[in-house]
């Protein structure tokens, strides 16, 4: 018989699949003002999920009409949004870019078109690559936006294996908004709010538990410090 934790936890995966947006709406918010007033007091301090952009670099590939045409299907299918061309802004005779040349595709999700892709790279999409173990904490940004890059394509499920010539991932950014006072517009502010939505929605984030064993940011700060002056002094003596 499960606990009645294992219950709620359940009740709430289902909550977050039927409608994600409308969760966040009226159970995420409420709990983070429920919880912690100091820090959520105001309701345009809680962050929320802005857009999520999708890219993909085709580098010379991209003349070849057919591949092209491949890759802006593969986009439409799987965001249910036709992508934009990005070009070259200049031209670089030693990678032999033209100006104005085709080089990828990108796309930009918002409203309803973006809580149902996540809806689907969480609870769907994740499950499908091969030994994974979670995403990296540390991809988040200095604005707290998180990015992270997906090998393959066939991980959608509505990729048709038979119809994929060569595999080809994509970098998917979470740009995320909260309007925070001067007092706490730092990094690791916009760090921890970022990691504290992503808990609520169940985004597999895998190194979470990394810093338990610290009692205050000040002290993460600190690490962070000695690991870029090792970085550094690394790259000094070679």
């Amino acid at each position: 018989m499960r606990n009645q934790h294992s219950l709620e936890e359940i009740a709430e995966i289902h909550r977050l699949l039927e409608d994600i947006k409308g969760e966040y709406e009226h159970g995420i918010r409420a709990a983070l003002q429920k919880n912690d007033p100091t820090l959520f007091g105001n309701p345009h301090m809680i962050p929320k999920l802005k857009k999520i952009q999708i890219n993909r670099g085709l580098g010379l590939a991209a003349q070849n009409t057919n591949v092209l045409k491949k890759s802006i299907a593969e986009f439409t299918a799987i965001t249910g949004q036709k992508p934009v061309i990005t070009r070259a802004k200049k031209a670089i005779a030693g990678f032999k870019i033209r100006d104005n040349m085709e080089l990828g595709l990108t796309v930009t999700l918002r409203g309803a078109k973006m809580y149902a892709f996540l809806t689907k790279l969480i609870f769907f999409t994740f499950a499908q690559i091969r030994d994974f173990r979670g995403l990296s904490v540390r991809s988040f940004d200095k604005a707290g936006n998180y990015t992270f890059g997906l090998k393959e394509q066939l991980i959608f499920p509505e990729i048709d294996y038979e119809d994929v010539d060569q595999a080809q991932g994509f970098s998917i950014t979470l740009v995320l908004s909260s309007s925070l006072p001067k007092s706490r517009a730092t990094t690791m502010d916009r760090v921890l709010n970022g990691m504290i939505l992503f808990k609520f929605l169940r985004f597999p984030l895998n190194d979470s538990g990394y810093y338990d064993k610290y009692s205050s940011f000040s002290e993460i700060n600190q690490v962070w410090d000695r690991k870029k002056h090792l970085k550094r002094k690394r790259w000094s003596q070679e």
